[in-house]
């Protein structure tokens, strides 16, 4: 291992991080899942982290010491204090997915530390001066990278209402960024007007320029009906040129569904 720019041998434990890590975790703990097994524990483990499921609180305070104390006696590892802890499953979070009860038992769904993240990740991206100094091609790339990336990871959890919101409110951060774009309000109406002349139910002009010539701000005025309807999701999901359209996140994750 290189310790502060010295080479120091090491003949215990692996590299924090290193993408072997995972697989000798696999390899060494195999006797742990065989203990398990053999005391008829549910459990569901990747690499070193590891949930079991028991029935009472009482159950798993006591599996929780017992098991503990074999990995020390046996497999000579320490289990940490602060990771380790009896909850009931709502409480509780296992490489991002938390649970809940429906009424068909016991489903995943993503933690609120995890949707949290999804929103810092795209409000950086999305950040007025950074976005609307790029192009929109570049701009839609990131955002259906990120998007992309995490629905695919959590798409086995629960998440459509919260993907029906989140949706609004990232295609309402997108049309903040485009009005920007167009900076003055002669452009925002001449570029509604385009829009207009394409929809099926085009608006009154006069309704347009009202949009156009609002001095409530970009941010209120991107969530006015004129601007929602005109640059709709249908239009800000259409590819144009070497630019992609902007993934809509419910119709994503119902894609895997419906596959």
């Amino acid at each position: 291992m290189l310790e502060e720019g010295k080479i120091v041998k090491s003949d215990l434990g692996t590299p924090q991080g290193g993408c072997i890590s995972p697989v000798l975790a696999n390899i060494y703990l195999d006797l742990f899942d065989k203990e398990l097994e053999s005391r008829g524990l549910r459990f569901c483990r990747y690499a070193d982290d590891v949930v079991i499921f028991v029935k009472s609180e009482m159950a798993a305070n006591r599996i929780m010491k017992s098991v503990s104390s074999w990995l020390e006696r046996k497999l000579f590892l320490t289990v940490s204090a602060t990771k380790t802890h009896v909850c009931r499953p709502p409480k509780s979070t296992f490489l991002g997915f938390t649970f809940w009860k429906g009424k068909d038992g016991w489903k995943a769904k993503p933690a609120n530390d995890r949707k949290q993240r999804l929103y810092d990740k795209i409000k950086e991206v999305l950040c007025r001066k950074r976005a609307v100094a790029s192009p929109l091609k570049d701009v839609f790339t990131k955002v259906n990278q990120i998007v992309r990336g995490w629905i695919n990871y959590f798409s086995i959890g629960s998440m459509k209402k919260f993907l029906t919101k989140f949706g609004e409110w990232l295609r309402h951060k997108i049309r903040v960024v485009i009005l920007k774009q167009w900076k003055r309000p002669r452009t925002i109406f001449d570029n509604l007007m385009k829009l207009n002349r394409i929809s099926k139910w085009p608006l009154e002009s006069e309704l347009i320029r009202q949009t156009a010539n609002s001095r409530l701000g970009l941010y209120r005025t991107a969530g006015m009906r004129t601007v929602n309807f005109l640059i709709s999701p249908n239009i800000l999901a259409m590819r144009k040129g070497d630019r992609p359209g902007l993934i809509d996140p419910l119709n994503l994750y119902l894609s895997f569904y419906n596959a």
